[in-house]
């Protein structure tokens, strides 16, 4: 979790992932001892000397400024995440902002995820932590109020629930995108105890989390496409949209759904069958667990 330290391995992952080819530089002549570009050669791209670069590289250069971050970022090909994270491991101390209270679910945001009644959905905020849901997420994807509320985290629930890879049938992309949003959260509150300790609870207790982790990867998924099975109703595929607090850059509202007609549409129809409370004189619809 420091951050100098980070940003060491970060700038170093990113260059080896890189060849000469790449980036239209052919090749700069000599025997390479290790893959990706050298550090002469990045340095000659992003415009700066090498010494400084070497520096950079290094964890000893103070206060960079944006103008050579992005020289960096653009060198190395970064994409806006990744950007975004060089800038935060960049950051002096004196400009980084300590984690604050709890996060605290407004009763605006609470009264929304309920009204979403056909639909799962639920709202993670810092360290992957998972603060709210509703009927249909809890169905879905795990019985979160009988979790002790330490295990209400969807890192945990990826890497240390071996029910994950039964509920995931493409488990290994759920699981980088896991480790790739864990990894901003790092760049974005590198001085996070919590999130230190989970980091060291996900590395001790997974190879899987500590294979993923040692790549640097950072994205934040906005939508996309993931595949469920249900141990009820069966494999499903649902599109999901992912939507920023407005009042809380670390809060989301994670959304599934289907397109009307489709087989998923029907599926989650009866998931949500199974949700719907228990009425005197009717079938017994029990609420399922996945996880």
């Amino acid at each position: 979790m420091d951050r100098v330290q980070q940003l060491i391995e970060f700038l170093k992952t990113r260059r080896a992932r890189l060849r000469p080819d790449d980036v239209g530089a052919g090749n700069f002549g000599g025997r390479r001892r290790v893959p990706g570009l050298r550090r002469e050669e990045l340095a000659l791209l992003a415009g700066v000397s090498v010494d400084y670069y070497t520096r950079l590289e290094q964890g000893r250069a103070r206060n960079v400024s944006p103008d050579v971050l992005d020289a960096v970022a653009g060198a190395l090909r970064l994409d806006a995440d990744e950007r975004a994270h060089l800038h935060n491991l960049a950051k002096p101390t004196s400009a980084r902002k300590r984690p604050g209270r709890p996060q605290q679910v407004g009763p605006e945001m609470r009264q929304a995820l309920q009204a979403l009644v056909s639909v799962p959905a639920y709202l993670i905020g810092r360290r992957l932590d998972i603060l709210a849901w509703n009927d249909l997420a809890r169905a879905l994807i795990a019985d979160f109020p009988t979790l002790p509320a330490a295990e209400r985290n969807m890192a945990r629930l990826v890497f240390l629930d071996d029910a994950s890879k039964g509920l995931y049938p493409d488990w290994e992309n759920k699981a980088r995108d896991t480790v790739s949003n864990l990894r901003m959260d790092t760049g974005r509150h590198p001085d996070d105890p919590q999130l230190a300790t989970l980091v060291g609870e996900l590395s001790l207790g997974s190879a899987d989390f500590r294979r993923l982790w040692a790549d640097h990867t950072v994205r934040a998924k906005t939508r996309g496409r993931k595949r469920f099975n249900h141990p009820q109703l069966g494999e499903l595929a649902l599109d999901y949209v992912a939507m920023r607090a407005p009042d809380d850059p670390d809060m989301t509202m994670m959304i599934y759904s289907a397109p009307p007609g489709s087989e998923a549409a029907a599926t989650l129809q009866l998931l949500a069958g199974l949700t719907a409370p228990f009425v005197p004189g009717t079938a017994d619809r029990s609420a399922g667990s996945t996880l």
